[in-house]
């Protein structure tokens, strides 16, 4: 197994920029296994994984499951429904139970932030964050990170702005933690009741309409409106965020030069963009789910190697 300074990946605010390259390179290594007509190594037989998912997911979780298979751990699935969870036992309780069965990695996606982190503190096993609330969603920033590097060469120097629900986004928290220790400039775009009130502490530049955002970045990010998360009444109608913050192709075609376009998905067509630009050239985002197999497989190697 490969050495690693870390145990868990609650986050990426502790990691360095040295800790985001390690993964990136590895991941590049798990996409030549991913090219191989038999997809399949035998890296973390032996190694149990528990898949802990109380929100949602489609991406996420598939692509765990995909990585976890492809190094050839044993993987098994909880969903919080019809779960003990639902009769009133902790989630402490729940993973301490799971962990009894001899689990070594845990992962985890959660409503409420720091529930990693609460994990992290009690249970030996491995921890990784696939989302808490809106705190952080480690594992997409450094896909999204692999898949500018895949373009580009390299994020340092790229101007990138995240655009839309910044203040319920986990997305945007580990983007901006990925994205400025690899030397990128970074920037937030979205209506003033969607931008942290603490913005001035994220070392960003923050920007209130998205023509300027277009016209000042080499990447776009755009995040989906998380109405789940959201109170009542942040901006009028779904119609007027698409009006004055929608990406565009006719906004795009207004740009000096092109532009690419990231989205985490799942995307809600024709609010925070259009269809004729999430399918179009200037589109990443089947990239990026591709890439995501290979970086959660990363993640799990280096990961298992640290615990060993």
């Amino acid at each position: 197994m490969s050495s690693f300074p870390h145990k868990h990946l609650l986050g990426l605010e502790d990691y360095s920029a040295d800790d985001i390259l390690k993964i990136l390179d590895t991941a590049e290594s798990m996409k030549e296994i991913l090219a191989r007509p038999i997809r399949k190594v035998p890296t973390l037989r032996g190694v149990t994984v528990v898949n802990l998912f109380f929100e949602s997911s489609t991406r996420t979780r598939i692509s765990f499951e995909l990585a976890e298979k492809r190094l050839s751990a044993d993987t098994v699935n909880f969903s919080s429904s019809g779960s003990s969870l639902s009769k009133g036992e902790t989630l402490l309780d729940t993973a301490r139970n799971i962990e009894a069965m001899k689990i070594d990695i845990v992962v985890i996606r959660h409503r409420a932030a720091g529930a990693p982190h609460f994990l992290a503190h009690h249970l030996e096993a491995v921890i990784v964050n696939a989302g808490d609330g809106c705190h952080e969603h480690p594992t997409q920033a450094l896909l999204d990170v692999l898949t500018l590097r895949q373009k580009f060469g390299s994020v340092k120097g790229l101007r990138v702005t995240v655009v839309g629900d910044i203040a319920h986004s986990r997305v945007a928290l580990s983007n901006i933690h990925a994205l400025k220790k690899l030397g990128a400039t970074v920037a937030i775009c979205g209506p003033a009741t969607l931008i942290p009130r603490d913005v001035a502490g994220l070392g960003v530049g923050v920007v209130y309409s998205i023509d300027d955002a277009i016209a000042q970045s080499d990447v776009l990010n755009v995040l989906r409106i998380q109405l789940e998360r959201q109170e009542a009444g942040l901006f009028p109608t779904l119609r007027e965020y698409q009006k004055y913050f929608g990406v565009t192709r006719t906004r795009l075609e207004k740009a000096q030069r092109p532009l690419t376009i990231l989205h985490p998905g799942p995307i809600n067509r024709g609010i925070e963009i259009t269809s004729d630009v999430a399918d179009s050239e200037h589109s990443l985002i089947l990239d990026q789910v591709t890439n995501g197999v290979a970086v959660r497989m990363a993640v799990l190697y280096l990961l298992s190697g640290a615990k060993q």
